[in-house]
């Protein structure tokens, strides 16, 4: 294969998605995968709690509650477990495979990137190519974070079956189709697409805390590290990118909601900041940051275990 700076190459989308693919490994998507299911399992009570805080616009239709404690206890005294669990399907196929997804297209894009050079990419490059992964990936899985979110919007649902839009995600994805056609399932994208910034930057910040780590001592910048340290090298990069980006997150979570209607971004926009301010912006943000860092902690370590573990298991093997 020529390499990507060699001039009898035709500069075309076809031989650069050839040598992108070219470096795909099966290992990525699985390690990926297995590390959202798992982080998703343990977490998704906190993460309906984030969403429902999330869509609080007023109307009277919605549960009020107190905080993440009363939420939970509240939605545990009426609905029980089920209750908790409302959505766990989608979110479990969902972050299984967007995990899976974008670690195999970042590493393919990086793999790209990299092969020819002797020198490690820099922070804007592996930005760069988490953000294209983070595009690639919602074109595939938006439509099941649709369906997710509305599950989880179901309120009381655990009550009586008979009060409930949606029986479960398949039912969800094909009413939503039939009643909404394909712009209802991909509602929330645009908002999703500016979302992919939050996973160029948590990428960017844990490849650069890993490499600065080693560097600093004084070890090879791609040197395994131990399960503690790739803990916390998750935690600082996640809270670094929920911080920088969670507004997005409220507004696509309005968008996808069945129980209220926005024209698009700018009127969620307009009528978050008109009724509720800046604060409006940031509902939910602290069931999300308690979620998500544990959330990211799992998936990052079951991926680097489990990655590790394979790509070796192949070396072995060849």
């Amino acid at each position: 294969m020529a390499a990507p700076s060699d001039p009898a190459l035709p500069a075309n989308p076809l031989n650069a998605a050839r040598q992108v693919f070219g470096h795909v490994r099966y290992e990525n998507l699985v390690a990926g995968l297995s590390g959202g299911v798992i982080s998703t399992l343990v977490l998704h009570p906190l993460d309906l709690v984030k969403i429902r805080f999330a869509v609080s616009d007023g109307l009277e239709l919605r549960p009020k509650y107190r905080g993440i404690v009363h939420c939970l206890a509240t939605v545990w005294q009426r609905e029980g477990l089920r209750g908790l669990y409302q959505g766990v399907t989608p979110n479990m196929w969902g972050a299984g495979a967007s995990w899976g997804l974008y670690f195999f297209f970042y590493n393919a894009v990086k793999a790209y990137k990299k092969e020819g050079r002797a020198e490690d990419l820099s922070a804007v490059e592996h930005l760069l190519s988490a953000a294209g992964a983070g595009a690639l990936t919602l074109c595939f899985t938006n439509p099941i974070w649709v369906t997710k979110t509305r599950l989880v919007l179901q309120y009381d649902a655990g009550i009586d079956s008979s009060k409930r839009q949606y029986r479960g995600m398949f039912h969800a994805l094909g009413k939503i189709y039939r009643n909404e056609g394909i712009p209802g399932l991909y509602k929330g994208f645009v908002p999703g697409l500016l979302g992919t910034s939050h996973g160029a930057l948590q990428f960017m910040a844990y490849e650069e805390l890993k490499m600065e780590y080693n560097k600093y001592l004084n070890r090879p910048s791609d040197t395994k590290l131990g399960t503690l340290e790739y803990i916390t090298m998750a935690a600082l990069s996640k809270i670094f990118a929920v911080s920088t980006t969670y507004p997005y997150q409220v507004v696509r979570a309005r968008l996808q909601d069945q129980h209220n209607r926005y024209t698009g971004v700018l009127d969620v926009i307009s009528r978050t900041w008109r009724k509720e301010g800046v604060q409006g912006f940031y509902k939910g943000i602290v069931p999300n940051i308690i979620r998500v860092t544990p959330a990211c902690c799992i998936t990052f370590v079951v991926y680097e275990k489990v990655s590790h573990f394979l790509l070796d298991f192949r070396k072995h093997r060849d």
